[in-house]
């Protein structure tokens, strides 16, 4: 199971877990670490933070100064680390229950987009909420919804299906991370799931004076299995 990352001083820590309650879809919680504490208890028996990951993003007062491949260098006692669940774990899911996904084939990110859809706010933390995008053949959606929703830890049930523009997206094709789709059969409706690089277009407007997280695309990857975080 892939997992996607914040760290936060603990000031903001409290705040940053109201929000992730609140808006589960985008921000569903896997683990939270105590201040200063850099190694994993729940996702790893090994793993530590500062170095597990590929790249890092660093933010600062809402600003992105920096992207690094450690961050033992900005590692402070009071830095809370929350792990956020990954839309990529169910794919294998998806594809072992019939339904191809395009981008998971093709070895490629899926679209990215920031919507119009705003979370729901706490403390400093407001924002709209980012999505990823998978096109599924019309005759296979509920069954996409069905086995994704076996999966609130990792985003679940879609957010949204069909027509990108009322979430606020004009072109597929203009993404705002992962790779560009291809374009989109007859047969096939854009679904779309909460994704968890939702708090890093949040820290864009909430502006906390920290905040590290994962490069988009470039997760945590955890001792679970996908069939361990399914409900059912």
């Amino acid at each position: 199971m892939q997992a996607n990352l914040v760290i936060l001083p603990k000031e903001y820590a409290l705040d940053f877990t109201i929000f992730c309650l609140r808006n589960p879809q985008p921000c569903p919680i896997l683990e939270i670490l105590e201040p200063g504490k850099p190694k994993l208890v729940e996702l790893s028996s090994d793993a530590d933070i500062r170095t597990d990951i590929p790249q890092y993003r660093i933010f600062k007062n809402g600003k992105l100064t920096e992207e690094v491949d450690q961050i033992v260098d900005y590692w402070r006692d009071d830095l809370v680390t929350f792990l956020i669940g990954c839309s990529y774990t169910f794919e294998d899911a998806l594809i072992k229950g019939g339904v191809p996904i395009k981008n998971f084939i093709a070895k490629k990110d899926p679209g990215i987009y920031v919507t119009n859809i705003k979370c729901r706010p706490a403390g400093i933390f407001s924002g709209p909420m980012v999505v990823t995008m998978r096109p599924i053949p019309a005759h296979l959606v509920s069954r996409a919804v069905t086995i994704t929703s076996r999966f609130p830890k990792t985003h679940g049930a879609p957010v949204h299906i069909g027509d990108p523009s009322l979430i606020g997206i004009s072109d597929l094709k203009k993404i705002d991370f992962g790779e560009v789709p291809d374009d989109l059969e007859s047969e096939e409706i854009p679904v779309f799931w909460g994704c968890g690089v939702t708090p890093q277009v949040v820290a864009l407007e909430s502006k906390p004076s920290i905040m590290i997280t994962h490069k988009p695309g470039h997760m945590f990857v955890s001792d679970l299995k996908t069939e361990e975080v399914s409900i059912l």
